[in-house]
């Protein structure tokens, strides 16, 4: 039935382009579904964020499709989605080194890629700049960030 409604809604803002632009990401559950193992959530989560009018929605949308790479079968499929997702996150990254959120989406990726894919170079740096400027956050993504830190090595609910 979810799935369905998530179609709709999707078939919705394909059909309805000047509604594409004020679409906004639902953090509280973008953040739910990353933290999923659902393939099928993943994809409408991607669907949506492509089609949403949020600023940084490339950097969203590689996040979620890394997320996506450990999903899939066959290491051929899976480095590819991987290396894709991480060229639109980095891509947005390289612009926009002051965003703690952004940060988050990647540290939250290095943290749980394989170390074969090396890429977790920037855990440290990215950890301290969370800590630092965790109040300009959106209050959502500061509820995640508590809720990852609970499970996360590299995070700690003392740092908030």
């Amino acid at each position: 039935m979810k799935s369905i409604l998530a179609t709709l809604f999707l078939c919705a803002c394909y059909f309805f382009p000047q509604a594409q632009s004020s679409l906004k990401i639902d953090r509280s559950n973008y953040y739910k579904i990353i933290a999923s193992e659902n393939l099928e959530s993943i994809n409408t989560q991607i669907e949506f964020v492509k089609n949403s009018g949020e600023k940084y929605k490339e950097a969203f949308e590689g996040a979620l499709m890394m997320k996506k790479a450990g999903l899939l079968k066959g290491a051929p499929n899976k480095l590819k989605e991987f290396k894709a997702g991480r060229q639109k996150l980095e891509d947005i990254l390289a612009k926009t080194q002051d965003n703690a959120e952004l940060r988050f989406l990647r540290l939250i990726i290095q943290e749980n890629a394989p170390k074969i894919l090396g890429y977790h170079k920037e855990l440290e740096e990215d950890h301290k700049y969370i800590v630092t400027n965790f109040k300009t956050i959106p209050e959502a993504t500061q509820q995640a960030i508590r809720d990852y830190s609970k499970s996360s090595k590299i995070l700690s609910l003392s740092d908030f």
